[in-house]
């Protein structure tokens, strides 16, 4: 998608020109293809080598596996990752939200996103963005990449009968 350009004589951009870029980017009647979403999404993010988010991970970050519960079975997990499904995933990071898992930081801290392949985690990524989570990366290559390059994948750990999904703390 082109960007209007809306410059000022002296070169800036006037508050009704913004505006106007805004909403014809983000018009809803605008068809963005996925791949258009997905590149939009990663500028916005940092993309982490597998090697690089261990080591991230071993600095602090908290590694949040958004794949499905059957994907984490068949394939395993990242140890210490914390299992929040893509379909929960802003219910469980988002600070005022009561449905919160408390095993989340705060605002500051530093996510990185794992899915299977390492594109929904892009846009999940970006999504906690949106949510004030200025430090929010992904996984290029997702799980795929993390066991291919040989890197620690153990049993998930066993929910609670009565555990709400995304709710457990990290494996």
């Amino acid at each position: 998608m082109r960007i209007p350009a809306a410059q000022t004589p002296d070169g800036g951009c006037s508050t009704a020109a913004a505006v106007a870029i805004l909403v014809t980017v983000y018009d809803r009647h605008v068809r963005r293809t996925l791949d258009e979403l997905v590149a939009a999404a990663s500028l916005r993010i940092e993309r982490l080598s597998p090697h690089d988010a261990l080591a991230a991970r071993d600095r602090g970050a908290l590694i949040v596996d958004i794949r499905s519960h059957e994907s984490r079975e068949r394939h395993g997990v990242v140890p210490g990752s914390l299992h929040l499904p893509r379909t929960v995933l802003e219910w469980r990071v988002d600070p005022d939200s009561s449905w919160r898992n408390p095993h989340v930081g705060g605002l500051d801290s530093s996510i990185v996103v794992i899915c299977d392949h390492g594109y929904s985690s892009v846009l999940a990524a970006s999504a906690l963005v949106d949510l004030g989570f200025e430090q929010a990366a992904d996984v290029v290559g997702g799980f795929e990449a993390w066991r291919a390059a040989g890197l620690p994948v153990v049993p998930p750990r066993i929910a609670l009968e009565d555990e709400l999904p995304g709710f457990g703390p990290p494996d």
